[in-house]
């Protein structure tokens, strides 16, 4: 047995359903559909190409790393609610490799993005010439590099010992599995903060906030956990999950969405709240354009799809447990999560001081991200078993489903 793939003989019962390569199929067709209109769209227009592109990315990228994250948070808690969207959230952070090979095209477009890459620009504004330091173009590269490999690393070992563990049932890999991601949670804050300063937050390279980072880390937490409860809502019509997911688990699934959309609303309430408190020119501006125009109603619907109707829908218990209803708001959290991070791209460039517009790019960029993103995390979630085989928490979870039906 490799490292990255189970033998057949040892998928068993818990093997993939059919259903999944049926999507991995359509996930391709539409991602590679999309990919070609963009392409055409870069030909016609670079700039606003690279600007679709960067939200659209940011999106799946998000995914990935908040996959990555509450990975490592069910490792160290030993909780029954990660047991059972384990191989979801390992496939998900196996896609890195893609995500590495499909952010070429934001280096390809940095001229079109980042003012601090424009040496015409740097030569003519002090802040940009203090930054340069930091904000320049091999330092950039060197730390993309960086937080990718990281990333890839991470994922690659966690796969790897729960692959192990599937073969062989042995307490070390268990206890080696919690003590990385007790460092690693370390690591993938710093690294996921800083990247979320490179690329989005160095777009308007005169303003900055100190918990953006953390403001990118909730927000991909909530788009990886709407995701995974959008997938185990498919899963549990099909066998193996059909006869292990319950209510019980996606009433857990559906309190942890709920903690996570509020942990998204608190740091972006803080962010405002201290910026609009302090009233500084150099940090209004970046809400002044965001609180214009089109691009107000945008934050209006943001407040109220984003947070207020998801916050009071989650409340309910009948609903969480119930996983079609589930799944709709989850995929209704996911679609209002490229939406946020369209308003904190997009404004970000000076055409966004006519008004909101948007761009048929807008749409084909996160399709053609997505539609590769998804067919290789399908791909990677039908290469292992399902559940976590020989894991200590299999009985319990077994128990937590028929005892709660």
């Amino acid at each position: 047995m490799s490292a990255q793939r189970a033998n057949p003989a040892l998928m068993g019962d818990y093997a993939a359903p059919p259903v999944v390569e049926e999507i991995q199929r359509r996930s391709l067709i539409i991602g590679g559909a999309a990919a070609a209109a963009c392409l055409v769209g870069g030909f016609l227009d670079p700039a606003q190409f690279f600007r679709s592109y960067l939200a659209g990315y940011m999106l799946w990228l998000g995914i990935s790393l908040g996959s990555l994250a509450i990975l490592m948070l069910q490792h160290l808690s030993g909780g029954i609610w990660g047991f059972v969207i384990r191989r979801m959230l390992e496939a998900a952070t196996r896609v890195f490799p893609l995500l590495a090979l499909l952010f070429l095209p934001v280096l390809f477009g940095v001229h079109h993005l980042y003012p601090w890459a424009d040496p015409a620009k740097v030569a003519q504004d002090s802040l940009l010439q203090h930054k340069a330091a930091y904000l320049n173009l091999p330092f950039f590269i060197a730390r993309a590099v960086f937080y990718f490999a990281l990333w890839c690393g991470a994922a690659h070992l966690l796969s790897r010992w729960s692959l192990q563990q599937d073969q062989v049932p042995r307490e070390s890999l268990r206890d080696r599995m919690q003590g990385f991601s007790a460092i690693g949670l370390l690591f993938y804050g710093l690294t996921a903060t800083f990247s979320a300063i490179d690329w989005v937050m160095s777009l308007d390279p005169h303003w900055y906030s100190t918990i953006y980072g953390m403001l990118f880390m909730a927000g991909g937490a909530v788009a990886a956990m709407a995701l995974v409860i959008a997938m185990a809502s498919l899963l549990s019509k099909h066998p193996p999950l059909s006869e292990i997911l319950a209510p019980a688990h996606f009433h857990d699934l559906g309190k942890l969405l709920l903690a996570f959309v509020m942990i998204w609303a608190y740091f972006s309430f803080s962010q405002f709240l201290i910026i609009w408190s302090g009233n500084l020119p150099e940090e209004i501006t970046w809400y002044k354009v965001r609180l214009a125009g089109g691009w107000r109603t945008l934050g209006l619907a943001l407040l109220l799809f984003h947070f207020v109707l998801p916050f009071l829908l989650l409340l309910s218990r009948d609903l969480k447990r119930q996983g079609r209803t589930l799944a709709l708001v989850a995929t209704a959290v996911l679609a209002m999560r490229y939406v946020d991070l369209y308003w904190l791209v997009a404004p970000s460039f000076p055409q966004a001081a006519a008004g909101l517009r948007f761009h048929w790019l807008d749409l084909a960029a996160p399709l053609a991200v997505g539609g590769l993103w998804m067919a290789e995390f399908l791909r990677q979630l039908k290469s292992r078993p399902l559940v976590p085989l020989n894991d200590p928490l299999l009985p319990q979870v077994l128990e937590h489903a028929h005892g709660s039906e």
